[in-house]
């Protein structure tokens, strides 16, 4: 079936019993991994089982992932007594267990050796049946007892490489929470920037589901998206975009009928622990969001030069102004590597006052200060409702206080747009040691695969693929075809890392290099006293 098709019975079965009748999903064997159906389902049957233990975790890992609600995930099989085979079916099921729950994943060779230590089954649990198998094997024959050295040696690697993942895991959620803190990244400022773009299309910023949730949890919360495709005027193409967010259609049914029939789901900004797909989380990858923000970037700051001022009344009796700017840096084609919005900040005095004098810009202790001062006013509603015979009074000082605080604006640009610079090199240069310390393992990993299959670990295959491994006489003649596929690949991805691990580095280095900087004006902010 077509994937439109199969997204509609995904969901149905994913929906809460009580509101959809699906509740048992029959699937051949591509279904066995990129799909989530755990939201409401605990019960997998196993009608064959496939030889491949890694495609029998796949199809478990289904239903046996994050986000199931039940304890225990129960996968079944059927064992029919009056076949042997089914002895070793019984095996493979057991060990996919072991591999699971202990070992994490296993090599061909080890998978190998196990099947023929275990070809009874493991009758207790996962890990001390194994350890029991293999003690066993130490007492039969020389030949066992050596593979059973082995594989006791190799699990240990295994372990030591999960604990290495475990590493790696740390230090990934470690570089996602710096990349937080450097970018300033927060729900917030999300749906801020989002809303900003629904205002500059013409339409209503997102509102609240319920108040009360915006309030208690506003990043959990459930928002509102407007009907944009009634709101947007000609551009018609909106409506396209919107029905990313209506549940999915029902086969035959005419879009036109499901427009009207179905209603524009709730949007969230945090993973909200179901699949039953009554909200929609919104990400950066969103279509919603990538039209939104590109839009948002595109005429948020529309104008070259500084065409817009408000005022807002302050309990600070001191009146200032604050000039805002966009310092933007960019690489190779134009890319956009930095984005920020700069202030100066300066008491005001009137022109009249100054005489030869120009405004003086605060300390940058004193500008943050000046800056709360924006954020609280902008929070009182009634600081925003200044008079107009008070707003026709300072349009006639804008002028000149533009032209005062603009070179300060500018030199605080080059000052910030050094450390940008400085920051992007260091990140480039720690994203590209980490991509060639990536490729390397890769490639080591590799050579060691290829050296296990090998006779003549030298570079020169001019002899050939050498097979002749002793418990290579299990292999059939497929496995042995594709065992030399696979070492074919090997050798050519190993050729290709060589050349990666020195032009990767490089090219991750240039995409951080800055090629061009800009710096637009884009706001006068005055803050005067209430008092006055």
């Amino acid at each position: 079936m077509g994937e439109e098709r199969r997204e509609i019975i995904k969901t149905a079965f994913n929906t809460e019993p009580s509101e959809h009748p699906l509740r048992i999903l029959i699937a051949t064997d591509a279904a066995r991994e990129g799909i989530n159906l755990q939201n409401y389902c605990a019960d997998l049957f196993h009608f064959d089982v496939p030889w491949n233990p890694s495609k029998m975790e796949q199809r478990n890992g289904r239903i046996d992932r994050k986000l199931q609600r039940e304890k225990i995930v129960r996968c079944h099989y059927f064992v029919l007594p009056q076949r042997s085979e089914d002895r070793v079916l019984d095996t493979l099921v057991q060990k996919t267990a072991t591999i699971q729950q202990e070992l994490g994943s296993l090599s061909p060779v080890i998978e190998r050796n196990i099947f023929k230590l275990l070809d009874k089954g493991i009758r207790t649990n996962e890990e001390k049946a194994l350890t029991e198998a293999i003690k066993i094997a130490d007492n039969i024959n020389d030949e066992l007892v050596n593979k059973g050295t082995a594989i006791k040696e190799e699990l240990e690697a295994i372990r030591v490489q999960k604990e290495k993942l475990y590493e790696q895991q740390t230090g990934l959620e470690n570089m996602l929470r710096e990349s937080r803190q450097w970018l300033g990244l927060s729900e917030k400022h999300f749906r801020d920037a989002l809303s900003a773009s629904l205002e500059i299309l013409g339409a209503q910023p997102l509102e609240p589901l319920n108040q009360k949730e915006a309030v208690e949890d506003p990043d959990s919360a459930r928002w509102l998206l407007p009907a944009l495709d009634k709101q947007t005027g000609a551009d018609l193409t909106w409506a396209t975009t919107i029905d990313t967010l209506r549940p999915e259609r029902n086969k035959g049914q005419k879009i036109w009928e499901w427009r009207k029939a179905t209603t524009i789901r709730p949007v969230v900004f945090r993973d909200p622990g179901s699949l039953d797909g009554k909200v929609v989380h919104l990400h950066l990858e969103h279509r919603i969001v990538q039209r939104l923000l590109g839009r948002f970037l595109s005429q948020g700051f529309l104008y070259n030069e500084l065409t817009r001022a408000c005022i807002c009344f302050t309990n600070d009796p001191i009146p200032k102004v604050i000039a805002l700017g966009r310092l933007s840096l960019y690489g190779e084609r134009a890319a956009r590597l930095h984005d920020e919005v700069i202030a100066v900040a300066a008491e005001w005095i009137p022109p009249e006052a100054r005489g030869k004098g120009k405004l003086r810009p605060l300390s940058e202790g004193e500008k943050k200060d000046a800056l709360q001062v924006l954020e609280d006013s902008l929070a009182t509603p009634a600081f925003t409702k200044v008079p107009e015979s008070i707003k026709e009074r300072f349009k006639n000082y804008a002028a000149r206080d533009v032209e005062e605080l603009i070179p300060h604006l500018e030199k605080r640009a080059q000052l910030m747009t050094e450390r940008a610079n400085k920051k992007l090199i260091e990140r480039g240069e720690k994203e590209a040691s980490e991509m060639k310390n990536l490729l390397e393992e890769q490639r080591n990993r590799i050579l060691k695969e290829i050296q296990k299959y090998q006779k003549d670990n030298t570079k020169d295959n001019s002899k050939g693929i050498q097979l002749d491994l002793p418990f290579m006489k299990d292999f059939n003649n497929d496995e042995k075809r594709q065992l030399e596929a696979d070492i074919r690949h090997w050798n050519k991805r190993i050729t290709e890392l060589e050349k990666e691990i020195t032009s990767e580095p490089i090219r991750i280095q240039n995409t951080y290099q800055v090629k061009a900087d800009r710096v637009e004006p884009v706001g006068l902010v005055y803050l005067w006293p209430i008092s006055n």
